[in-house]
């Protein structure tokens, strides 16, 4: 078994390994469903000892005081909670993810992930505004995470399964694996290539088939078939568009000004939070929750213009205080109840004053949910799939995507919002580069460029070392003292050292040579060439070193040698390859 998994990950070295990129994603995606189903379990069995019915919903049945008490409470409980850990084990959800995937190169911990399982079911389970998807996002992507992590895959295959959790993740929610494909892609990776879609793509379908199979009868919501009914009606689309993009707009702005707060006390926060939450719930208690079955109704037309309003305004306000002070939630479910409620105004309102023209107001209110979702993650094509996979229609696409579109431009064009995330990342000082080179490095495994010709040699050197040393002509030498390794040196500039000067009693001391040192540091044999430019950067080395610890003995196994010369000759390579 160890031989074939170390037979595998040296298959994964190679990023262009399409099949068995492919396994990954078939593993990845039934392991991100299960988490997903399970997660949604927890959920409904919490909010049912309280008293909601309707699968983790229907609140609105709960005696009225406890609208308030409920999250509030809730709040206070998990704030005492969160105050026992440490600050980085209470990061959550999308945004903990991307930043590992930089800043620790697709390692997510164990700690998080349970904090993230255990706080996203007591939060959502007590009324706390928010989705169910952002936590789905984190689950997915930890459990492949930590699967590769155990099998000891490489650290660019890491980044891998963990696009495939996230799309599965998604597809296992709302059972629509090709938006989970598109989320995982523009959301998470940032990247096209037909080596990163495959893998993806199976993960989706993988997770897909095992909500399908655990949750047959558990479909989202039923929607009637929809269209277009005029041409004439898309400049009302682009205005429903740019009413969703500026709620999107605003969200961002409330949740990036709370995260300013992220130095106060946590129970303070969430205790803020969940009394707002309650609050509201007071006036509006259909935005306890994640709000699917406010949804459902909203799109069936049975809330009035009055209540939408309310509903859109107080569900944009508790969720994103909500998230903005850091509270274990998701936002795409909000998003599409918020846009949901918009595009049920405008619907309503346009089949009263053109009759003849509108389209069903349910028309809009799916608009309406497509165009928040593309405006508030910046990913436009995630949500026009959604939508399409949602109602089953592929008759919506041109006005879901005018919409989206449209909520996109308005949301980043006019308002100068980046997507919630990117924003959060941004307020919390997180730098997530996701240009073409940081790509490049980030997915290229260190054992596929690193130089191999490279020994160790003795610092008190023996004239018995000298005819070895010959034969092999190494590149580099690494020079070592009593199993500690010190310094590299070439390997060419030490023979020639050695072949002018004498040996005095057999030996010669290499610390005395008079030939260039290279500073190193070390590496394990699964690390990225991003974290190689990392590491010699932060340690001012000149050289990373690859090792392997030996099973047998313990002993770090040298496997190769990598300078910052070398990366940057491949990364220009790899581009003029490219072009």
């Amino acid at each position: 078994m160890q031989q074939w998994l170390n037979n595998y990950s040296r298959r994964l070295i190679n990023y262009d390994s399409i099949l068995a990129y492919a396994v990954l994603g078939v593993v990845g995606g039934v392991a991100s469903g299960l988490i997903v189903l399970a997660f949604e379990l927890g959920i409904r069995q919490l909010s049912s000892a309280f008293g909601a019915s309707d699968n983790g919903e229907g609140f609105e049945s709960l005696p009225r005081w406890m609208w308030f008490a409920l999250p509030a409470g809730g709040a206070i409980v998990l704030g005492c909670a969160y105050a026992l850990l440490k600050p980085q084990d209470r990061e959550t959800g999308i945004v903990h993810v991307l930043s590992r995937m930089h800043s620790h190169y697709s390692v997510l911990p164990l700690r998080n992930a349970i904090v993230q399982f255990v706080g996203g079911i007591f939060a959502l389970g007590t009324g706390q505004s928010g989705g169910r998807e952002g936590p789905g996002v984190h689950l997915g992507g930890a459990i492949n995470s930590l699967l590769g992590q155990w099998l000891g895959l490489p650290n660019n295959s890491l980044r891998m399964l963990i696009a495939c959790g996230t799309a599965g993740g998604i597809s296992a929610a709302f059972q629509t694996p090709l938006a989970g494909v598109l989320f995982a892609m523009e959301v998470i990776i940032a990247e096209y290539s037909v080596v990163s879609f495959i893998p993806v793509i199976l993960a989706a379908v993988s997770a897909a088939a095992v909500s399908r199979t655990l949750a047959a009868d558990d479909w989202l919501f039923t929607l009637p078939p929809l269209q277009l009914n005029s041409l004439l009606e898309l400049p009302y689309i682009m205005l429903l568009g740019l009413c969703c993009g500026a709620a999107m707009a605003a969200f961002v702005r409330i949740s990036t000004s709370m995260a300013r707060y992220a130095g106060t006390p946590v129970v303070l926060r969430f205790t803020l939070a969940g009394i707002i939450t309650g609050c509201l719930a007071l006036l509006v208690p259909e935005i306890l929750g994640m709000g699917y079955d406010t949804l459902t109704l909203a799109i069936d037309g049975k809330l009035a213009l009055w209540a939408l309003l309310l509903i859109a305004l107080c569900k944009l306000l508790a969720t994103a205080i909500s998230y903005g002070v850091g509270m274990p939630l998701g936002l795409i479910g909000p998003s599409l109840l918020i846009g949901a409620c918009i595009g049920g105004m405008l619907g309503a309102a346009g089949s009263a004053l053109l009759p003849e023209l509108a389209s069903d107001p349910a028309f809009y209110t799916v608009l309406g949910m497509g165009a928040a979702m593309g405006a508030l993650l910046n990913a436009p094509l995630a949500a026009t799939l959604a939508v399409m996979e949602m109602t089953q229609s592929l008759s919506i696409g041109m006005a879901a995507m005018l919409a989206i579109v449209t909520a996109t431009l308005t949301s980043t064009g006019v308002f100068g919002q980046r997507s919630a995330h990117q924003a959060m990342l941004k307020q919390l000082q997180r730098i997530v580069p996701d240009d073409p080179l940081n790509q490049l490095l980030h997915r290229t495994s260190v054992s596929s460029t690193m130089d191999t010709r490279v020994v160790r040699v003795p610092l008190l050197f023996a004239q018995a070392d000298l005819e070895p040393l010959l034969e092999s002509t190494p590149v580099w030498c690494m020079v070592e003292r009593d199993g500690d390794d010190l310094y590299l040196v070439h390997g060419s500039e030490l023979l020639e050292w050695l072949q002018r000067t004498p040996f005095a009693d057999g030996t010669l001391d290499l610390s005395g040579a008079g030939i260039r040192r290279w500073s190193v540091s070390g590496l394990p044999v699964q690390a990225t060439l991003r974290q190689a430019m990392d590491t010699m950067h932060t340690g001012t080395t000149e050289a990373v070193c690859v090792y392997e610890r030996s099973q047998s003995s313990g002993r770090q196994i040298l496997h190769g040698v990598l300078t910052r010369e070398s990366i940057e000759q491949y990364t220009l390579a790899s581009t003029l390859a490219k072009s």
